[in-house]
């Protein structure tokens, strides 16, 4: 991991007619991290992996990924940059009348012109990596949650992306299979490298899988740090997200 940003938003404005999303945000995302944004409901965390992934254009403000400023870019440019990106959605995204194989090819086969034994090869390795081994005739259909979260983790890295965004990849699952997750993430950024935006509401998960942590709240970064500087954080919002609390009406005030 270095100290270069991948990734890096500069007054970041997000807005849907008079309601502000993101509020001038700031944040880098550094090369080869796992980087946690952690935040209440609706404040606007899945937002940042739309932006990133040109689903949405920001209101106003920059947005850099790899060097190229990509806040103005065409649907051809963004389909470029797309190509080193891999995405892990909140209810997984398979496509029911594919097989588990077929989902994992699918970018492959629509991006890469590969002999078919690279492509066999290649997916039965990605599912042999998220523990789904010989999985490739299942259909979705079949699959409990969590094996479906591992089958987009597995799909998500068929291109192998330079980066990978995770938004709630652990919303629904039990605490097993949230570990599982979580352990997921982190092997797939020490073993390929990867530069990663966690987007969750789980503070296990964000303990476990990042190197560090963005706590969102009314549409600004209030706090980054390592998780044992969020862990032992003195800022009430953090505290209070972190301990499942109420912030008290004060500190709203104060945060205002």
């Amino acid at each position: 991991m270095s100290n270069k940003a991948m990734i890096q938003l500069r007054q970041l404005k997000m807005a849907f007619g008079s309601k502000v999303i993101l509020d001038n945000l700031d944040l880098d995302v550094r090369q080869g991290e796992t980087l946690a944004v952690i935040g209440p409901s609706g404040t606007g965390k899945s937002t940042i992996i739309k932006l990133l992934t040109g689903l949405l254009a920001p209101t106003s403000g920059s947005i850099v990924i790899d060097g190229q400023e990509v806040s103005a870019f065409t649907e051809d440019e963004w389909d470029g940059l797309r190509q080193h990106m891999g995405v892990v959605f909140q209810y997984s995204a398979l496509f029911d009348f594919l097989s588990v194989g077929e989902n994992v090819a699918f970018g492959l086969r629509r991006h890469f012109k590969l002999p078919e034994e690279k492509i066999q090869e290649r997916v039965g390795k990605l599912l042999e990596m998220v523990g789904m081994p010989n999985t490739q005739h299942m259909l979705p259909a079949e699959l409990s949650g969590g094996m479906k979260k591992r089958v987009g983790l597995a799909r998500a890295l068929a291109m192998q992306p330079q980066m990978v965004f995770y938004d709630e990849p652990t919303s629904g699952l039990d605490p097993v299979m949230t570990m599982t997750i979580s352990r997921l993430i982190r092997k797939t950024q020490q073993t390929l490298g990867v530069t990663s935006v966690l987007v969750t509401h789980d503070m296990e998960s964000a303990y476990y899988a990042a190197d560090r942590i963005a706590m969102l709240y009314n549409g600004r970064i209030v706090q980054i740090g390592t998780v044992a500087e969020i862990k032992n954080s003195t800022n009430p919002i953090v505290k209070a997200f972190i301990n499942g609390t109420e912030l008290k009406e004060e500190e709203k005030d104060e945060q205002q």
